[in-house]
């Protein structure tokens, strides 16, 4: 799909949106409760045992170069999915260009990565072994040998997968652990069920000013960052804004927003300049710091900075504190997350 055609998706769902305000907040059906499973692609259906296999894969160090990192590492399951910090740190030490994102959720996207440089899930994965800032695996033969030299996960991948273990499968594994990281039931979740009570008087104000302000023109749907695969989209086509939507503030150059071009580094297209996908906003609360850079500490300094950066809004502060009661609506049901037992 076009950068030119993307666009115009975008303006007509936020022109859809627009109207829908304008009768009525209730009738708000572009915000939609977490379904009960993200989109399953047809050569990796979801099974308990390579759930449970992708499980182990996620907390073993053994697929970093050195033994001294693992997905959970720098995702941590324990802590919202992140890991706190501005840039991560790699097994050898090298800091990561853009923060850890959290991986709750990020199944109902349509592209993976800020850059949407991958297509699926399993694609974003094996890139990361082999990333020298990440796992940096020297190449995917190696990923392979590792585990190979392990006799259960060979047995494991034997039962798991008709062609057994390779980085393909690999990836799989650990795609569809991750699929299965879901965090339902928010309070959102709850006032979009029809339950009145479930959110408090703050955070329907806040939802309201977070319309009204014109943050729901990107942050809408299942995970609030645009359409799920298989609406406006399907499954590789990204939904980008650009950030900052006006630049020159001071925010851009205290913060460094505009230091890295964002899309236009994979592409090397002119029009994707600053061109982002739209982050998820779900357990936003639990994943400071912020932005792609995380240099933004707190979550109301964040949506200071989006009104006035994206949409030229200066929100005063009862307003600010209305929208991070919103926001912390939107955090769910974590599942509870033992540590297993490694072969």
């Amino acid at each position: 799909m076009s950068m030119k055609t993307r666009r115009i998706i975008h303006f007509f769902l936020i022109a859809m949106i627009l109207v829908l305000v304008t009768f009525s907040v209730q009738a708000f059906e572009p915000f939609q409760p977490l379904p009960a499973s993200p989109p399953i692609p047809d050569d990796n259906p979801q099974t308990g045992a390579k759930i449970a296999l992708g499980k182990m894969l996620y907390f073993d160090r053994r697929l970093s170069v050195n033994g001294s990192l693992s997905c959970n590492s720098c995702h941590d399951l324990s802590h919202g999915g992140s890991d706190f910090r501005a840039l991560p740190v790699g097994a050898t030490g090298s800091k990561g260009k853009r923060t850890a994102s959290t991986l709750y959720n990020v199944a109902y996207e349509t592209v993976f990565f800020r850059d949407g440089r991958a297509a699926t899930l399993e694609e974003a994965i094996q890139s990361h072994l082999v990333d020298p800032t990440v796992m940096a695996m020297p190449s995917a033969a190696r990923v392979r040998a590792t585990l190979a030299d392990i006799g259960a996960y060979r047995e494991l991948f034997a039962d798991d997968f008709a062609d057994g273990l390779n980085y393909i499968n690999i990836s799989r594994a650990l795609a569809s652990y991750i699929r299965s990281l879901r965090t339902p039931d928010s309070a959102f979740d709850r006032s979009l069920r029809g339950d009145k009570q479930a959110l408090s008087v703050q955070a329907q104000r806040g939802f309201r000013t977070f319309i009204e302000t014109g943050c729901a023109s990107c942050h809408f749907w299942v995970n609030l960052s645009g359409p799920v695969p298989g609406l406006a989209f399907q499954q590789g086509e990204g939904f980008y804004e650009l950030f900052p939507n006006h630049p020159g503030s001071p925010e851009e150059a205290r913060y460094h927003l505009s230091d890295d071009l964002g899309r236009y580094n994979v592409t090397h297209i002119e029009t994707d300049r600053r061109m982002w996908r739209v982050p998820v906003l779900r357990n936003v609360a639990l994943t400071a710091p912020y932005f792609h850079n995380g240099s933004v500490a707190t979550l109301n300094e964040a949506i200071r900075i989006m009104a006035k950066t994206q949409l030229r809004v200066i929100l005063d502060k009862a307003d600010i504190e209305d929208i991070a009661a919103f926001l912390r609506s939107l955090t769910g049901t974590f599942p509870r997350i033992t540590i297993p037992q490694l072969p």
